[in-house]
């Protein structure tokens, strides 16, 4: 009797577990993303509504067409040149190992992780120092180099890990028949990793169209992107409809950038899978060519100017703010001085509290959204799967502006709640731990948890017992990911910080905004601390990350 009673329990409990697997990750999207969307467009609707005026009216004013074309075109463009520039480097990422291998996946990595306003920062010292004579200071020239910096890291983690996966017998085999080292890579090599660098190609496409600090910091006014426009529109002129309008515009590009990013979706498993002895084989032959040694020298010492003299450079004009000026550490004693009513120590020590509670939150929902994609199967896995990825290129200012008006008509406890910024940067983050905990959780043997529930275990103790233990690492790699994306977030947060929650990408990008060479030096000196955290942070996550050839991107 005991037993009969006990298992409709168990089966009770089962469904309820099943059941908020999938309601909590969907309820936290609805409110902190689909709900400040939809209130944003009603609003347009309304006022749209209450003038008289049609779509067609509100796209021919905002100059939608023309806009459309520039961001499409500037995307395109650094997309084009993101690639090149990383090639080489996507190469020696899949010949190296070692240490070597670890310290050029922190290399490529930071600058991705790098707030964008940090980034900003850099390459306006770049362009004003040691290129100022390209004249390139600001506008499209500026931009597509900072776009490329960004950028390099989705090249090689894609690309460089489907080349790792690749059967080196493939391209003995075209040796053994006579084919040179250069014709071996043309006709065996690229055309296997032709989906990797598609499937690359269309996420740097999807980030550099929704681009905004970079193009906000380095395009001076000259550069107008539908990104940068709906901020004009909405906070410059607070003209809702035709930033909802431009909005609108914006997500038809993401939807159709996330598209194709699905059709090339986990491009690692474009070639089969070696083992141990073969790649250290291969990589033995490799190393062993006439002009490999050479080669791999002249990568190393570009990526180290590509992606490390930015940020050398940076710090080296946080202590010599102007060129030609005094070396000095002004900028490192204002960081206790305040701007705009709170000092950029406040701002890092508010940055890491929010950012670490941010993680907690991604960890969570993102954890319980991957297991739930897990388990789904045919066209609603598929839908859901792609929704899951919305948030990652949805624009920021879009999300910022429609959270200014829900919480607008929130009572006062609810809209000063210190929940809210953590809770928009775990949104921006989850996409990215969803990317990193499903492979590791299609990683598990099914027999595995076959065993254990044969045992009597719950699926919460297989989990419990079976999976975590072999996803302990990939869940470290992702809560390091969650966190450095969180501390970099600028575009939403800006929208809702106060003085006493002012993130410290927030308040460099005010520095920046005031004039004078002390506010520059402090901007600098900040900039500074975040590359110091974001690169400890990395650090962090390539310890912990597993050392397989899944990309975490």
């Amino acid at each position: 009797m005991t037993r009969a009673v006990a298992r409709p329990a168990a089966r009770t409990a089962t469904v309820a577990g099943r059941v908020a697997l999938r309601l909590i990750p969907a309820l936290f999207i609805a409110v902190l993303f689909a709900w400040p969307v939809l209130a944003l467009i009603r609003r347009a609707v309304n006022l749209a509504a209450a003038s008289g005026e049609r779509l067609g009216d509100l796209l021919s004013r905002t100059d939608a067409p023309a806009l459309l074309g520039v961001t499409l075109g500037q995307a395109a463009a650094s997309t084009v040149l993101a690639l090149v520039a990383a090639a080489p480097i996507a190469w020696l990422y899949a010949h190296v190992g070692g240490r070597a291998s670890v310290l050029l996946a922190v290399a490529v990595t930071v600058p991705f992780v790098l707030p964008t306003v940090v980034v900003g920062v850099a390459f306006r010292s770049l362009l004003t120092g040691p290129l100022s004579f390209l004249h390139i200071e600001s506008g499209l020239g500026a931009v597509l180099a900072a776009h490329v910096f960004i950028n390099v890291a989705v090249v090689v983690r894609v690309v460089g890990a489907a080349w790792r996966n690749l059967d080196p017998r493939l391209l003995e085999a075209a040796r053994t028949l006579g084919a040179g080292r250069l014709r071996a890579t043309l006709t065996v090599v690229i055309p296997r990793l032709l989906p990797a660098i598609a499937g690359a190609a269309a996420l740097i496409f999807l980030f550099c169209s929704t681009s905004f600090g970079v193009v906000i910091i380095l395009g001076a006014g000259e550069l107008r992107t539908l990104e940068t426009e709906i901020y004009t529109q909405a906070i410059g002129y607070f003209r809702i409809p035709e930033a909802v309008v431009l909005s609108m515009v914006q997500i038809v590009v993401v939807l159709a950038a996330l598209a194709l990013t699905r059709v090339f979706a986990d491009p690692a498993g474009t070639g089969s899978a070696r083992g141990g002895v073969e790649r250290r084989r291969r990589d033995a032959a490799f190393a062993n060519g006439r002009f490999v040694r050479p080669a791999m020298w002249l990568v190393g010492a570009w990526t180290v100017v590509l992606l490390v003299g930015p940020v050398v450079l940076l710090m080296a004009r946080s202590v010599r703010p102007s060129v030609g000026g005094d070396w000095t550490l002004a900028g490192y004693r204002a960081l206790a001085e305040p701007v705009n009513g709170v000092t950029p120590l406040e701002s890092l020590e508010y940055s890491l509290v929010s950012a670490a509670l941010a993680t907690v939150v991604a960890l969570v929902v993102g954890m319980l959204a991957a297991v739930a994609l897990h388990r789904s199967r045919g066209v609603v896995g598929a839908i859901a799967s792609a929704v899951s990825l919305v948030p990652l290129g949805i624009s920021a200012v879009t999300l910022g502006f429609g959270y200014l008006i829900v919480l607008a008509s929130m009572p006062y406890a609810v809209a000063a709640s210190p929940a809210v910024i953590p809770c928009v940067q775990a949104l921006i983050a989850i996409p990215m731990v969803i990317r990193i905990m499903l492979p590791a959780l299609e990683s598990v043997p099914v027999r595995l948890r076959q065993a254990a529930a044969t045992l009597g275990a719950r699926p919460a103790r297989v989990f419990a017992t079976v999976d975590l233990p072999i996803i302990g690492r990939s869940m470290g790699a992702a809560a390091g990911f969650a966190f450095v994306m969180a501390l970099g977030e600028f575009g939403a947060t800006s929208f809702l910080a106060r003085a006493d929650t002012t993130t410290l990408p927030v308040l460099i990008g005010s520095a920046l905004n005031r004039p004078g060479a002390t506010n520059l030096a402090t901007a600098m000196a900040a900039s500074v601390l975040l590359v110091v955290a974001t690169t400890l942070a990395v650090l962090v996550v390539e310890a912990f990350r597993p050392r397989s050839e899944v990309p975490l991107l």
